[in-house]
Protein backbone atom coordinates (compact mmCIF):
# COMPACT_ATOMS: atom_id res chain seq x y z
CA UNK A 1 0.00 0.00 0.00
CA UNK A 2 2.86 2.47 0.72
CA UNK A 3 4.14 1.70 -2.60
CA UNK A 4 1.40 2.56 -4.58
CA UNK A 5 1.17 5.59 -2.43
CA UNK A 6 4.31 6.95 -2.93
CA UNK A 7 4.38 6.03 -6.88
CA UNK A 8 0.81 8.20 -6.77
CA UNK A 9 2.07 11.25 -5.21
CA UNK A 10 5.27 11.10 -8.01
CA UNK A 11 2.61 10.44 -10.88
CA UNK A 12 0.79 13.73 -9.50
CA UNK A 13 3.47 15.62 -8.94
CA UNK A 14 4.82 16.02 -12.71
CA UNK A 15 1.23 17.37 -13.43
CA UNK A 16 0.89 21.23 -13.32
CA UNK A 17 -2.47 22.18 -12.89
CA UNK A 18 -4.15 23.44 -15.60
CA UNK A 19 -5.83 26.80 -15.77
CA UNK A 20 -9.92 26.66 -16.36
CA UNK A 21 -11.93 30.34 -15.97
CA UNK A 22 -14.73 27.79 -16.62
CA UNK A 23 -14.49 25.97 -13.06
CA UNK A 24 -13.23 28.96 -11.52
CA UNK A 25 -16.02 31.13 -11.86
CA UNK A 26 -18.32 28.04 -11.50
CA UNK A 27 -16.42 27.89 -7.67
CA UNK A 28 -17.02 31.57 -7.27
CA UNK A 29 -21.15 31.79 -8.69
CA UNK A 30 -21.56 28.82 -6.02
CA UNK A 31 -20.15 30.06 -2.80
CA UNK A 32 -21.33 33.76 -3.58
CA UNK A 33 -24.52 32.62 -3.56
CA UNK A 34 -24.16 30.44 -0.28
CA UNK A 35 -22.60 33.31 1.42
CA UNK A 36 -25.43 35.37 -0.11
CA UNK A 37 -27.98 33.04 1.12
CA UNK A 38 -26.58 32.93 4.29
CA UNK A 39 -26.12 36.61 4.48
CA UNK A 40 -29.36 37.32 3.15
CA UNK A 41 -31.21 34.88 5.97
CA UNK A 42 -29.18 36.72 8.54
CA UNK A 43 -30.11 40.59 7.53
CA UNK A 44 -33.56 40.43 6.52
CA UNK A 45 -35.14 38.33 9.15
CA UNK A 46 -34.36 40.75 11.82
CA UNK A 47 -36.40 43.32 9.58
CA UNK A 48 -39.03 40.64 8.47
CA UNK A 49 -40.09 39.72 12.25
CA UNK A 50 -43.29 40.51 13.18
CA UNK A 51 -45.56 39.88 16.04
CA UNK A 52 -48.19 38.18 13.48
CA UNK A 53 -47.85 34.09 13.16
CA UNK A 54 -47.64 34.62 8.93
CA UNK A 55 -45.77 32.67 6.70
CA UNK A 56 -45.51 35.56 4.46
CA UNK A 57 -42.41 36.79 5.60
CA UNK A 58 -40.51 33.35 5.25
CA UNK A 59 -41.83 32.63 1.48
CA UNK A 60 -40.60 36.23 0.88
CA UNK A 61 -37.48 35.75 2.01
CA UNK A 62 -37.44 32.79 0.13
CA UNK A 63 -38.48 34.44 -3.34
CA UNK A 64 -35.57 36.72 -2.32
CA UNK A 65 -33.35 34.01 -2.84
CA UNK A 66 -34.71 32.48 -5.38
CA UNK A 67 -34.20 35.81 -7.36
CA UNK A 68 -30.61 35.95 -7.80
CA UNK A 69 -29.88 32.57 -8.92
CA UNK A 70 -30.78 33.39 -12.48
CA UNK A 71 -28.24 36.57 -12.60
CA UNK A 72 -25.80 34.45 -11.21
CA UNK A 73 -26.40 31.06 -14.01
CA UNK A 74 -26.38 33.98 -16.08
CA UNK A 75 -22.77 34.80 -15.35
CA UNK A 76 -21.79 31.61 -15.02
CA UNK A 77 -23.23 30.43 -18.48
CA UNK A 78 -20.74 33.25 -19.97
CA UNK A 79 -17.90 31.32 -19.19
CA UNK A 80 -19.29 27.94 -19.54
CA UNK A 81 -19.63 28.38 -23.28
CA UNK A 82 -16.02 28.82 -23.32
CA UNK A 83 -13.96 26.10 -25.70
CA UNK A 84 -11.11 24.15 -23.74
CA UNK A 85 -8.52 26.36 -25.18
CA UNK A 86 -10.41 29.96 -24.52
CA UNK A 87 -10.90 28.48 -20.76
CA UNK A 88 -7.10 27.79 -20.28
CA UNK A 89 -6.45 31.57 -22.01
CA UNK A 90 -4.21 33.87 -19.62
CA UNK A 91 -5.19 36.97 -21.39
CA UNK A 92 -8.91 36.46 -19.93
CA UNK A 93 -7.93 37.21 -16.55
CA UNK A 94 -9.40 40.53 -16.20
CA UNK A 95 -12.99 39.38 -17.63
CA UNK A 96 -12.54 36.71 -15.11
CA UNK A 97 -11.64 39.75 -12.29
CA UNK A 98 -14.10 42.00 -13.64
CA UNK A 99 -17.03 39.31 -13.09
CA UNK A 100 -15.83 37.69 -10.13
CA UNK A 101 -15.48 40.71 -8.10
CA UNK A 102 -19.44 41.91 -9.33
CA UNK A 103 -20.68 38.24 -8.47
CA UNK A 104 -18.98 38.89 -4.98
CA UNK A 105 -20.33 42.91 -4.94
CA UNK A 106 -23.79 41.23 -4.98
CA UNK A 107 -23.46 38.39 -2.54
CA UNK A 108 -22.39 40.68 -0.41
CA UNK A 109 -24.59 43.88 -1.02
CA UNK A 110 -27.89 42.58 -2.20
CA UNK A 111 -28.46 41.32 1.33
CA UNK A 112 -28.36 44.85 2.75
CA UNK A 113 -29.88 46.79 -0.08
CA UNK A 114 -33.16 44.47 0.19
CA UNK A 115 -33.15 45.05 3.99
CA UNK A 116 -33.02 48.55 3.55
CA UNK A 117 -35.76 48.52 1.17
CA UNK A 118 -37.85 46.31 3.26
CA UNK A 119 -37.36 48.95 6.36
CA UNK A 120 -37.35 51.79 4.07
CA UNK A 121 -41.19 50.26 2.82
CA UNK A 122 -42.41 49.66 6.57
CA UNK A 123 -41.47 53.13 7.60
CA UNK A 124 -42.97 54.91 4.77
CA UNK A 125 -45.92 52.92 5.75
Amino acid sequence: MDKALRNFDRSQAGQVKRLDWRKRMSDHVAFALLFYTGLQIFVTMGALQSNSESILPYFALVLLVAAVIPGARCIEGRWDKLSDEQAADPQLAPLFNRDRLAVWIMALGLPFLVTGVILGVERFL
